[in-house]
């Protein structure tokens, strides 16, 4: 199967990642809407109760610096950094209308939603939704670095 092949079967919602974390917030009496085509962007998630939207984005599409999900492929090199740098200023542009019409922005990113526990993450998306912060990100760095630095190797 070629690449154009594959990347073509990837739908833009109802991922794996965006599933998980809505069944999670769910099970957690959590009510949301989904994609909401009045907000910029249509967050997957939009939690009106709390002012909230929370986006899972892919690594890959996304284009997030430091995961290992994230590769710029070896063909058509030029393509994919000029899509991928396009994804990036257009979710930085999102983000900064949505905070600035008061709404709170949370980015979960796919490597957190493989590599750290369902019920943990979502613990923390819920801590999150409890607090004050208007924009904050969640990925597997952010909790296997700090673990790197305690310990000395990383832990899978």
């Amino acid at each position: 199967m070629t690449r154009s092949a594959m990347m073509s079967r990837i739908g833009p919602k109802d991922t794996k990642p965006e599933i998980m974390v809505r069944k999670g917030l769910h099970r957690r009496g959590f009510r949301y809407r989904l994609h909401r085509r009045d907000l910029p962007g249509k967050p997957d998630i939009v939690l009106p109760k709390h002012r909230a939207v929370i986006f899972i984005h892919g690594c890959f599409w996304h284009g997030h610096e430091g995961c290992h999900y994230f590769r710029i492929p070896k063909t058509n090199t030029d393509f994919w950094q000029a899509k991928i740098g396009r994804n990036r200023e257009r979710d930085a542009a999102v983000r900064q209308r949505l905070v600035e019409s008061g709404w709170r922005v949370l980015t979960v990113w796919e490597c957190a939603t493989r590599q750290l526990p369902g019920d943990f993450l979502i613990s923390v998306i819920a801590d999150w939704l409890a607090g004050p912060e208007s924009e904050a990100s969640i990925s597997e760095q952010d909790f296997f670095s700090r673990l790197e630095g305690k310990s000395g190797s990383r832990m899978k």
